[in-house]
């Protein structure tokens, strides 16, 4: 599949570390939601690299300056539940003022579909960059469905961040949202038959939240 241009991989080393340490399976819940965090407060650098800013005069202790601000809340994070949550968590150390919405979502475990139970996003979507964040794009179809909620409230743009992706999500969002930008930390081999990221690292809802 070519990826180019469609997929950011966000390969740096302290990336890469703390999502080896995430996947082990005998990591800790505590020890998993704490490198959730910062593997997002990392990630959360390479997704707003091209922000806008503006500048503002301030005073330094030496001079006057024009010198670059962003606005945060231009910014929207929106988190797909419940697994979302702990991504988002990380990113708004980084962007404080950056607004939130949720998604709420689940998978019919029968068909894979997703199926919504709450929307709530911030208002004035139309003047706003929006951030989508879920731990997995696995079956893809959580992404595409939360996305197509998502534009109908017309953003300026709209950015997927995930911790995993695979080649079925992926070809799924390109075919669904070509102009959405993925950026994600690996992108793994394959689905198994339930729908689950191989060799992954399980269920991302149930590592955070100690539910199974």
């Amino acid at each position: 599949m070519n990826t180019q241009n469609f997929v950011h991989w966000i390969d740096h080393p302290l990336v890469q570390h703390k999502l080896t340490l995430m996947r082990k399976k005998d990591a800790s819940t505590n020890s998993f939601r704490t490198l959730l965090n910062e593997l997002s407060m990392l990630m959360a650098y390479e997704v707003t690299r091209d922000m806008e800013v503006s500048y503002v005069t301030i005073e330094t202790p030496l001079e006057t300056m024009q010198a670059p601000t962003i606005d945060g809340k231009k910014l929207a994070i929106i988190s797909i539940l419940r697994a979302g949550t702990g991504i988002l968590d990380g990113m708004l150390k980084i962007v404080p003022g950056a607004r939130v919405g949720h998604v709420g979502l689940y998978r019919d475990p029968n068909t894979l579909e997703s199926v919504e139970y709450f929307f709530k996003v911030p208002q004035n979507m139309s003047e706003r960059n929006a951030i989508v964040v879920d731990p997995m794009l696995a079956t893809g179809n959580s992404a595409v469905a939360a996305i197509t909620r998502i534009k109908q409230t017309h953003p300026k743009s709209i950015k997927f961040m995930c911790l995993l992706a695979c080649p079925e999500g992926i070809a799924n969002m390109r075919e669904a949202h070509p102009d959405v930008h993925i950026y994600t930390a690996a992108i793994d081999r394959q689905l198994n038959e339930h729908g689950y990221i191989l060799p992954g690292l399980g269920d991302a809802g149930d590592r955070i939240f100690g539910t199974k």
